[in-house]
């Protein structure tokens, strides 16, 4: 069965960095765009960025240009998304997405 398994998320200050990652399974990973959303409480759920099959094509949210980067790695079937000068506005449950199927999901807080 299909399977996408967010990990790497915590507790962060601002200014921080954090890497998350998405293990994926059960379907064709390198033939899918692979997206990241996140939901901070009592807000609707956003998209934060996403990447092309190959890996060549990146979107990302004018609220995160330049401070995160979406990369994914074909091989060992896994998205990743690594933070950078994280801010408080960041906080959010993260959830990775493919094929039509969600993770559980990945909470992010920034806060000192």
């Amino acid at each position: 069965q299909v399977q996408l398994v967010e990990s790497g998320g915590g507790l962060v200050q601002p200014g921080g960095s954090l890497r998350l990652s998405c293990a994926a399974s059960g379907f064709a990973f390198r033939n899918y765009y692979m997206i990241w959303y996140r939901q901070a409480p009592d807000k609707e759920r956003e998209l934060v960025a996403s990447v092309a099959p190959a890996g060549g094509n990146t979107y990302y949210v004018d609220s995160v240009k330049g401070r995160f980067t979406i990369s994914r790695d074909n091989a060992k079937n896994t998205l990743y998304l690594q933070m950078n000068s994280l801010k408080p506005e960041d906080t959010a449950v993260y959830y990775c997405r493919g094929a039509s199927y969600w993770g559980q999901g990945t909470q992010v807080t920034v806060s000192s």
